[in-house]
């Protein structure tokens, strides 16, 4: 038998932080080394082979500083990271190898995928995007909802951040042509719903995802994980994961 992971889980205390917590009880793969709630708790962190971020913005930082400067990988899933804390994951991958996926279900993998490609067949038709969650959640537009417009966005070679359109409140003129929406519902224990519109005058085409437990977020991080520890650094990205 193989010698098990050395893991940390930053954010342990967390919804996501628990249940991977949970599931690490039954998995050979992992020795739980560290589970790290505050930042300054990194000082005393053991020596580790993987680190798995589902914290704040705050919290991601004091990880990605410890990963890099020990040499250890990260699998990072904390949203509301901004441009500038994006560039220095960016930065890190020369030094370490990084994953970052706004959402660990395989089936937003392949709803990513499917939605690239709907996006470069058919680059005139209008796309919004619809996301739901638990009334708990602090930060809207959802970060999965992001990538899934991000993914689009590259797919037609747009600029993200010139098309996307956020809010809508008043008289706001007619629906630019290009753009990609946004919408945001926070009600209830919602674990996770996003569905992707297309339409045109004439048809509409809906991909929509609906997660009914955490669980299957914490199993596809530890699977991440586990295939990330020991690659070099570079960044990758969950088709990778998918494709071994």
């Amino acid at each position: 038998m193989s010698t098990p992971l050395h893991l940390a889980i930053n954010g342990a205390n967390g919804r996501m932080g628990r249940a991977l917590q949970a599931l690490l009880r039954d998995d050979a793969r992992f020795a739980l080394a560290s589970a790290i709630t505050a930042s300054d708790e990194w000082r005393n962190a053991p020596k580790l082979d993987v680190v798995i971020d589902f914290s704040t913005p705050a919290g991601f930082e004091a990880a990605l500083s410890h990963c890099r400067a020990h040499k250890i990988a990260l699998v990072c899933g904390t949203t509301g990271l901004d441009a500038a804390q994006r560039n220095k994951l960016q930065e890190a991958a020369r030094d370490i190898p990084v994953l970052y996926a706004a959402n660990f279900s395989l089936g937003i993998a392949v709803l990513t995928k499917l939605l690239r490609e709907a996006a470069r067949a058919l680059p005139n038709w209008d796309l919004e995007i619809i996301e739901a969650h638990h009334a708990r959640k602090v930060d809207a537009p959802s970060g999965t909802a992001l990538a899934l417009g991000r993914a689009a966005a590259a797919a037609r070679g747009q600029d993200f951040d010139m098309v996307a359109a956020f809010a809508r409140h008043g008289h706001t003129g007619a629906r630019p042509e290009n753009a990609i929406g946004f919408a945001s519902i926070r009600m209830g224990e919602i674990v996770g719903e996003h569905t992707a519109l297309l339409a045109t005058k004439d048809e509409r085409i809906e991909l929509a995802h609906r997660a009914y437990d955490n669980t299957i977020f914490a199993r596809g991080a530890l699977r991440t994980a586990a295939w990330l520890a020991g690659k070099p650094a570079g960044t990758y990205s969950l088709d990778d994961v998918l494709a071994a």
